[in-house]
């Protein structure tokens, strides 16, 4: 039987890693689906933790992704936004699943699996309070397990597992577009990585959309971002002019 772990980069599935290597189970393959669009400090944690992983006995993390384009350089040319953007969940099943399915497809401990009639377990990381996410795998080869829920760990004990075993929180991973970030997410990513959210104006300004206003779904970032910009100029030119009271 082959023991997989779908790792996402974030907070969930790092500490299931660790909780599995505490507890002595050793999973055959771990691998993350790369859209090309993490940010930097996600790319780092990934290189970082697949060295802590093999320095303790566990598999290194495997990337894989679609060889032909990244995500964001398949939305520029087809002139569209992430299809999370509409309303579906294609983008995720293109760069995300099809990639790791590809490669789980050709891996030798799957493969002898399925020839001795076994299914895959496939560890995914949702955490205990996360019930009403579980869900059966729809792919016949494959049986869906969700260790941190049977384990009774929480989104509080998760961090608490990755702080214990003196590594640094790993964030929030996601593509520096993705049309789920918050308002707040967003200012962030222009405080941080100014050059990333120039990037996401750029897609959604080359977007051809007629049914969304843009990346938001309900809003445009460029919208947002002016906006921003011109509060905030309106407020440093009230600042600037002078009152004339006296304080003496």
């Amino acid at each position: 039987m082959a023991l997989i772990v779908a790792y996402g980069a974030g907070t969930n599935s790092t500490a299931m890693l660790i909780k599995m290597w505490k507890r002595g189970t050793i999973p055959d393959l771990i691998i993350f689906a790369d859209t090309g669009g993490e940010r930097p400090e996600t790319y780092w944690y990934i290189i970082m933790f697949s060295l802590w992983l093999v320095a303790h006995g566990m598999p290194p993390i495997t990337v894989v992704k679609v060889t032909s384009r990244t995500l964001e350089e398949d939305c520029l040319i087809r002139k569209a936004l992430p299809a999370l953007a509409y309303g579906f969940k294609t983008c995720s099943l293109r760069f995300k699943a099809e990639p790791q399915d590809k490669y789980i497809n050709h891996f030798p401990l799957a493969i002898e699996a399925w020839e001795k009639g076994e299914k895959v377990i496939k560890a995914i990381g949702y955490d205990y309070g996360e019930e009403r996410r579980m869900r059966n795998s729809q792919d016949k080869k494959y049986q869906n397990w969700f260790p941190l829920i049977e384990w009774e760990i929480d989104r509080d004990a998760c961090i608490k597992t990755i702080a214990d075993a003196g590594l640094p929180q790993p964030g929030k991973s996601s593509c520096f577009f993705c049309p789920s970030m918050k308002k707040t997410e967003i200012f962030e990513l222009r405080q941080s990585h100014p050059d990333l959210l120039k990037r996401a104006l750029v897609m959604e300004s080359n977007a051809e959309l007629t049914v969304i206003p843009g990346l938001g779904r309900s809003y445009s970032w460029n919208g947002l971002i002016h906006d921003d910009e011109n509060q905030i100029k309106m407020f440093v030119d009230v600042v600037d002019q002078e009152c004339n009271c006296y304080d003496g």
